[in-house]
């Protein structure tokens, strides 16, 4: 029996091709002020792969999964996305790329009064016609796919809620049950477990590489916790300054390269406080 995801994803454009998932040769980026984000990136990863970005705040990793998302356009060097080059298209067919890319955000952009279950069924509005997106936002369409893709991250009890009505962490579940129901091809996570506590957080990673590994879908996520990223990813990018550091399974990431990619040589020279010298007290004896 067929399910409602099994039904959209047989109707999703596929690559003709195979081929990597995503390839990046030489890619750079500036802010808007000419800050350089990201510099000579070169990284290759196939259709399948999971993969963990991680590295100091400011390294850049949520403007390479923006640049992936195609949310920003590369300053320079060559991008390909599931088999096509997403800045050469015509602005329709970048749009029905992006259908087949989903964006996890660390903060998800919920609309405060939206209910649970229309912000999950809105992971299926690129794929939908406008009539029936706009029936699904005034009465929602498939109560059961939405259900069912919150129940696995244990908010199935919070389908009519308002997402005001939420926590930071049920926040960020809602925006991954959203791309469960998405199923797109390529997964980028940014920092999704961010405001989960630790037993959650490892429980709801367990979801997102059940869910890449059920696909075949490539998953990449930047991570602060290190721990985590080790724990549930067989390959690890760490980023620095813009620039990919090292890039390696995880089993022969030591502690010699994290050390240098998350190593604060200004925090370091920073002179340690001097204790208050305490006088001795006097305390006559009686």
């Amino acid at each position: 029996m067929s399910t409602p995801q099994a039904a959209f994803a047989a109707d999703r454009p596929r690559a003709t091709e195979p081929g990597p998932a995503l390839r990046l040769s030489g890619v750079g980026h500036s802010h808007a002020g000419g800050q350089p984000a990201l510099r000579e990136i070169g990284l290759q990863v196939a259709q399948g792969e999971r993969v963990a970005i991680i590295g100091p705040s400011g390294a850049g990793k949520t403007t390479l999964l923006r640049l992936l998302a195609t949310s920003l356009k590369p300053d320079q060097g060559q991008l390909e996305l599931l088999g096509q080059q997403p800045w050469t298209l015509s602005a329709a067919a970048r749009q029905r790329l992006r259908t087949r890319i989903g964006l996890i955000h660390q903060a998800p952009p919920l609309p405060p009064r939206q209910r649970v279950i229309t912000a999950v069924l809105a992971g299926r509005l690129g794929l939908w016609s406008l009539p029936r997106s706009l029936l699904s936002l005034a009465y929602p369409l498939d109560r059961q796919g939405a259900a069912e893709a919150l129940g696995r991250l244990d908010l199935a009890d919070k389908l009519y809620m308002r997402c005001d009505q939420l926590s930071g962490g049920q926040l960020q579940r809602v925006g991954i049950a959203r791309m469960l129901y998405q199923a797109p091809e390529l997964i980028l996570a940014d920092e999704p477990v961010s405001a989960m506590d630790p037993v959650l957080a490892a429980y709801t990673l367990g979801v997102l590489n059940r869910e890449a590994q059920r696909r075949n879908a490539t998953l990449l996520a930047s991570l602060h916790a290190v721990e985590l990223a080790l724990e549930h990813f067989p390959r690890i990018v760490g980023v620095r300054d813009g620039r990919i550091l090292f890039d390696k399974p995880t089993a022969a990431v030591g502690p010699d390269e994290l050390a240098a990619l998350y190593a604060n040589e200004q925090l370091e020279c920073e002179p340690a406080p001097q204790p208050a010298l305490v006088q001795p007290l006097n305390i006559p004896r009686c």
